[in-house]
């Protein structure tokens, strides 16, 4: 692979590619688009480094997504998995290849950020976006220190409620509320968790809680559909004092919501794209959101290279191209993810039995989580089909009312 080519020194006062957001979605895309020659701009609107509530946990699909020689402390790698039933049936399972890289966010989206300035991208923490419209083949960002800049495209990876968001018209079919917390834990609890991570399916419809061990800490939370946080505060209140993890004063107890973006939501408009969070790419069953702001990023960020050096006309199958790839691969996973949330929410049960009973599914999920397969090629199993159409014949219980967002203008 030939070393990327830097990006010049500034020659306009016009911007090839300003990117809004610093997360995983948007250092990817600004590297990559300083990379291929790109004059780019990276806002973010905190300080950099800066917490963000996540569980930290990298699955093979992020890992592989990262850049090579990406300087990053990993606190702990699972290797055994434990699955329980709202409290009951605990079994633990043991990976063929640990994967799962511990991590904090706070540290992740600082090493991205910095590979992006390494790679030729100028970066400006403590600054949010206030505005942007776009006019032939400009679009013009505000921001809350004043500025008024412009760009030739602009990448959206500014969460899932930002402004970018709102401006694309970004759609969802999925909301849900995860609440979190990072426990100091002693030496003994540390120990019991070292090297394993807990993922207990919950009382909620479509809910679980987890815990993801970081040396002595902890990250604990539980998610479910948004609409009904009192139950959920319940949950997590039982969640962590069954586990051990109520006595330290938190380090963060936070909460935050989780979008899933609708097959029909659109990907850009005009020459402003979205990524990550920002597009509502997250995985419907596990929440899992990294791995696909990480690609996403990378796809968008190839993009805007191509953005920027298309006249108008051309513009829009550049913007469609993007939307093609990220339909093609993302939205496929997607789509798969969904069926298998609708059967987890309709009998988590017959999900609990099949991974903790049946090694042909406990093999089918590590392979996803070490990435060699996707969620997309664990439906297509013939096993995952017939569990599918059985869940929708058997009244084993209430699907999930899920939380839809409307359009956004």
């Amino acid at each position: 692979m030939p070393p990327p080519t830097p990006a010049p020194a500034r020659t306009s006062d016009i911007w090839d590619v300003i990117v809004v957001g610093a997360g995983p979605a948007g250092a990817t895309a600004a590297r990559v688009a300083a990379e291929n020659g790109c004059e780019t701009l990276l806002l973010e609107r905190a300080a950099i480094p800066r917490y963000k509530t996540c569980g930290g946990g990298l699955i093979g699909a992020s890992l592989a997504a990262l850049p090579p020689g990406l300087p990053l402390k990993v606190y702990d790698t699972a290797r055994q998995f434990t699955f329980a039933l709202n409290g009951r049936k605990e079994r633990t399972l043991t990976s063929a290849s640990p994967t799962i890289a511990m991590v904090y966010r706070s540290e992740l989206d600082a090493a991205l950020t910095e590979a992006a300035a390494a790679a030729g991208a100028k970066v400006r923490d403590s600054t949010a976006l206030t505005s942007l419209e776009q006019q032939g083949e400009t679009v013009t960002v505000k921001t809350n220190r004043g500025d008024t800049l412009r760009a030739r495209a602009v990448v959206g990876a500014d969460g899932s409620a930002g402004r970018v968001a709102r401006y694309v018209g970004v759609r969802c079919a999925q909301v849900d509320l995860a609440l979190e917390v990072e426990v100091p834990v002693d030496e003994r609890t540390a120990d019991r968790w070292r090297g394993r991570l807990l993922m207990e399916w919950g009382p909620l419809p479509g809910s679980f809680g987890w815990v993801f061990p970081k040396g002595d800490v902890c990250t604990a939370g539980v998610v479910a559909a948004r609409g009904n946080p009192a139950a959920l505060r319940a949950y997590k209140d039982d969640f962590l004092t069954r586990h051990g993890l109520v006595g330290p004063r938190p380090l963060h107890d936070t909460g935050h919501l989780t979008r899933c973006r609708r097959p029909d939501s659109p990907l850009a408009r005009g020459r402003v794209l979205v990524a990550g969070d920002a597009a509502a790419l997250v995985d419907h069953w596990s929440r899992e959101g990294i791995s696909y702001a990480l690609r996403s990023g990378d796809l968008a960020g190839r993009a805007c290279a191509r953005l920027v050096t298309a006249a108008e006309p051309e513009a829009s199958t550049a913007a469609d191209h993007y939307a093609r790839e990220i339909d093609g691969v993302l939205g496929a996973e997607m789509s798969a993810s969904s069926t298998l949330m609708d059967l987890f929410a309709r009998n988590p049960g017959l999900v609990h039995t099949a991974l903790t009973r049946l090694p042909p599914a406990w093999r089918r999920l590590d392979a996803y989580i070490a990435g060699r397969t996707s969620v997309a090629g664990i439906m297509a199993t013939p096993m995952a089909r017939s569990a599918a159409v059985l869940a929708t014949r058997l009244p084993f219980g209430p699907a999930r009312t899920l939380s839809r967002e409307p359009a956004r203008p």
